[in-house]
């Protein structure tokens, strides 16, 4: 399926035998891009910018590790899809990627609702995410999660200011308040989402 469709479908998958001797060039392919999407933002958080190409590899790495066939290839195209940049919107998975336990306990234990505290500011401009619903991202106790899933909507005026305003990634949670400005060629990478 073209790109454009935004959707990754049946006919984008390549069989696992046809997959194993291009996996090596296709990770080396997007690798560049990849890096572009990456962002830290302060010491224990990092955003990864997902995109066609990215879900697609991701997609294709699922089914070649773990070789579930038809029945893996619809639940993995039901959680991967709704990854996808639709054109109005950038797409973020956001980590909390901390080796220690105990540091990452405490530190997600202080971060419950930081959903609601996540942006991208073009010019002036404040964008707040919003959350994939597939799941309750804070627990009772008031514990996030280290893995959240980000949607960005854009009208087109603020698509426009992206290419030409700075963009600052942020969090203004009181438990984790950072910002970082993103790169030019990091917008422009991401700004290939709004076409």
């Amino acid at each position: 399926m073209p790109k454009e469709l935004r959707k990754i479908t049946n006919e984008d998958i390549l069989s696992n035998d046809e997959f194993g001797p291009v996996r090596k060039q296709r990770r080396a392919a997007l690798k560049p891009a990849k890096a572009l999407r990456r962002i830290d933002l302060g010491r224990d958080c990092t955003f990864y910018f997902e995109s066609f190409e990215t879900m697609l590899f991701q997609v294709q790495e699922m089914l070649y590790i773990e070789k579930g066939g038809d029945e893996q290839l619809a639940d993995e195209l039901r959680a991967y899809n709704p990854l996808i940049p639709n054109g109005d919107e950038l797409v973020a998975t956001m980590m909390f990627e901390i080796d220690d336990p105990v540091r990452r306990l405490n530190l997600l234990l202080q971060l419950g609702g930081i959903e609601k505290h996540i942006y991208l500011q073009v010019g002036v401009e404040k964008i707040y995410v919003v959350p994939e619903d597939d799941a309750e991202r804070t627990s009772a106790d008031g514990k996030t999660s280290s893995v959240h899933f980000f949607h960005f909507p854009f009208t087109g005026a603020q698509k426009e200011m992206f290419k030409t305003e700075q963009v600052v990634l942020g969090s203004d949670h009181p438990a984790y308040a950072h910002m970082t400005v993103l790169g030019a060629d990091t917008v422009a990478e991401l700004a290939r989402d709004f076409t």
